[in-house]
């Protein structure tokens, strides 16, 4: 993929493209060939980033109180939902890396990936203002800002999966306790939950109950 392709991919064509190859500079690469790397761009993404879903949360959520908003905006500005956009868009594909980098797979790393998500919001940012960027972020977590808000507004997991996989009417979900693992005092257990006898997801918890909420959470993410 190049450049051209990944601009039809997020719907937006640079005026400058130098911004967007910039944003896809990591410091390994750019120090080897003294240029400029992403890290003043990923430092503007973070706030940006931050800024938007703080306001969005204002403005669309107003049954959450402050500490939920808070909550719910840690869930979504964090390293693993920036890294499930790189891989949707294959961000890998397109980074500028050192050679050492390269030989570590710098390409696959959820962190390297993560900081090149807030470099380009920054980038459009800098290209056509807030409201191109705005869009993209909001294009992007939209469904997790959802999901983690549902949530926050005192509704578990649970309840949330069973309310997404019912839109379209009743389902069958069940959840059950597969395995074991630890002495009494300190036992872990694995549950997984199954919608219409297929398995969606697994989770651990210290309890039961903790076991299938973080199966039903990891199902969320996975639908």
């Amino acid at each position: 993929m190049n450049l051209e392709e990944f601009q039809e991919k997020i719907e937006y064509k640079f005026k400058n493209i130098k911004l967007l190859k910039k944003a896809f500079t990591h410091t390994s690469y750019a120090n080897e060939n003294r240029v400029e790397s992403n890290e003043k761009l990923e430092f503007l993404g973070d706030a940006i980033l931050e800024f938007v879903i703080s306001n969005y949360l204002f403005n669309n959520y107003h049954n959450l109180k402050e500490g939920n908003m808070t909550k719910v905006r840690a869930a979504v500005v964090c390293e693993k939902s920036l890294y499930k956009v790189a891989l949707k868009y294959d961000f890998g594909q397109l980074l500028y890396l050192g050679k050492s980098e390269k030989k570590s797979n710098g390409d696959k790393k959820p962190a390297i990936l993560a900081d090149s998500v807030e470099a380009v919001i920054a980038a459009i940012y800098e290209d056509a203002g807030l409201r191109q960027a705005e869009k993209f972020i909001l294009d992007n977590l939209k469904t997790v800002i959802a999901t983690e808000s549902r949530n926050a507004g005192e509704k578990d997991y649970k309840t949330v999966l069973q309310e997404e996989l019912q839109k379209n009417g009743n389902v069958d979900i069940q959840y059950n306790i597969i395995d074991e693992k630890g002495p009494d005092h300190d036992k872990s257990f694995i549950a997984e939950v199954k919608f219409n006898g297929k398995c969606l997801a697994r989770g651990v918890g210290k309890t039961k109950k903790e076991a299938e909420m973080q199966a039903a959470k990891q199902a969320l993410e996975n639908i």
